[in-house]
């Protein structure tokens, strides 16, 4: 019998010890800022038991050790993938998106494109709530979303744009029918049109590393995942946002965040939606 094989059936599943939880805890924190607190000890050891088995790993010290000695970079990318947290739904935290198309979206009005990005996009609703808002609020006009999340299993899903039924309770009837189409057979999902699918661009990045898109947003959406950062990581992150912005650009995170304890330069607007300060008074532009 292959005791690293099948450890899991035989209720033999090797324990994640102190030592094992910190090395696993610094090294999610130094590569993409996860804060795993003391008190997550059974949470990372359930979400990485799955990967020791099928690596064939006897212990996590085997397996902390492999994947810092993977130079494809594929092990640790699969630890962010167990790791991450996924969840999100249609049209989440609802008053933001009334607040982008009402207070906005009105300021673009004179550009040929909206250009938005919308960071840590997990498995796409998100996305695709502002490919449906978009289109309808600006029928007119050219749309452009860039999509960027440090787990490829999510951006696989988010590519993809293709949800069952309970997972879209959250679209209204009519948004649902004008902008996904159910599927043929037993198992119904319902898949994002060609028309926002094009309207949408798709890029793996580490919110913790240095990036740069060459260009301001005046739309970022990052929401609910600096929570999972410490204090330190938050101020880095929210910098780079910051200089992701155009000026007078709009950033919106999640309800459970708040800048009021961190350094940043940016405008508190209203709760969870902070703005870049303009560089002088009068019409917001690109200036």
């Amino acid at each position: 019998m292959n005791r690293a094989a099948d450890w899991m059936d035989q209720d033999l599943a090797p324990a994640l010890g102190a030592r094992d939880f910190e090395q696993i805890r610094q090294l999610a924190h130094g590569t993409f800022g996860l804060d795993l607190k003391p008190g997550k000890e059974e949470l990372v050891a359930a979400r990485l038991r799955r990967l020791l088995r099928s690596g064939g790993f006897r212990s996590f010290q085997d397996y902390y050790r492999h994947v810092l000695a993977d130079q494809t970079g594929a092990a640790l990318a699969a630890m962010v993938d167990a790791l991450a947290t996924n969840h999100t739904s249609f049209f989440r935290e609802s008053d933001h998106f009334k607040f982008l198309r009402e207070q906005v979206l009105p300021m673009l009005a004179n550009r040929d494109i909206i250009d938005l990005w919308c960071a840590a996009c997990s498995t796409g609703e998100e996305v695709w709530t502002l490919a449906m808002l978009l289109n309808e609020a600006c029928p007119q006009r050219r749309i452009a979303i860039q999509a960027s999340d440090i787990s490829n299993k999510a951006l696989l899903a988010a590519q993809a744009g293709e949800y069952p039924p309970d997972r879209c309770t959250g679209i209204p009837p009519a948004l649902l029918a004008k902008y996904f189409v159910p599927s043929k057979g037993p198992a119904k999902t319902y898949r994002a049109v060609p028309k926002i699918r094009q309207q949408v661009s798709f890029r793996r990045l580490n919110l913790v590393e240095n990036f740069s898109w060459g260009r301001g947003f005046p739309v970022i959406f990052c929401r609910n995942v600096m929570i999972y950062f410490d204090r330190q990581t938050q101020e880095q992150v929210v910098g780079r946002l910051a200089a992701a912005l155009e000026p007078g650009g709009y950033l919106f995170v999640g309800h459970a965040e708040s800048f009021t304890r961190i350094a940043h330069s940016l405008d508190y607007v209203r709760p969870a939606v902070y703005r870049k300060p303009r560089k002088k008074d009068g019409p917001w532009s690109r200036s």
